[in-house]
């Protein structure tokens, strides 16, 4: 169990928890109560998805009551809130007024400060959001390309493709085998002279 600190709570009650984190943290805590005696690692990573939100929470709370934004930008804890509020609905649609709604000011007023703020458009983070996160499935999972766009918030695996090739210059599908193909050597490097991978592996590996 992770402990926590009663003082990271103080100041709490300044501003409510948005409704939409607060049913995101209850899902992913009823998804690992159900899913504590079957699937462990499921469990561990509902619990630690949750920390994270309410981690962010705490941050927001404290920067709400700690920091001054500079007039015309988004303050703290709206920044938290919006990075948090768009994390998790990444593979929704998600719409300016929703995130406006969630920073508590009118759609004009919040485009105005989020380019502000972050310097680029409510669209362009967003992209940028899906695509990270688009990266960190291709590098930790075996998922098909589709799977990973629609998952990803994008309209299908030729809308992900484009999208990722004007950022990166190349397809993702180069891209991942090209990582992986760096994975695969560095491992196979620091394992020479100790008899790994063995050569099944490494030949599957290769194929």
């Amino acid at each position: 169990m992770i402990p926590v600190r009663s003082a990271e709570f103080d100041g709490a009650a300044c501003a409510p928890m948005a409704p939409d984190l607060a049913a995101s943290l209850v899902q992913l805590l009823d998804n690992a109560q159900r899913s504590l005696d079957g699937d462990r690692e499921t469990a561990k990573a509902s619990i630690a998805r949750a920390w994270s939100l309410l981690r962010i929470e705490i941050d927001r709370t404290a920067a709400g009551s700690e920091q001054r934004s500079v007039p015309g930008t988004l303050a703290g804890w709206q920044v938290h809130r919006v990075k948090a509020y768009v994390d998790a609905h990444l593979e929704d649609a998600i719409y300016i007024c929703d995130l406006a709604a969630v920073a508590r000011r009118s759609t004009a007023y919040f485009c105005r400060a989020f380019k502000r703020t972050f310097g680029e458009t409510p669209h362009a983070f967003i992209i940028g959001r899906r695509l990270g996160r688009a990266v960190e499935f291709m590098l930790t999972s075996d998922a098909a390309l589709s799977e990973i766009a629609v998952t990803c918030g994008f309209t299908d695996q030729a809308h992900f493709c484009k999208v990722f090739r004007q950022h990166h210059d190349q397809s993702p599908a180069v891209w991942r085998r090209e990582r992986r193909d760096i994975g695969l050597v560095t491992t196979t490097a620091r394992g020479a002279g100790a008899g790994w991978p063995p050569a099944g592996v490494a030949g599957q590996a290769a194929s």
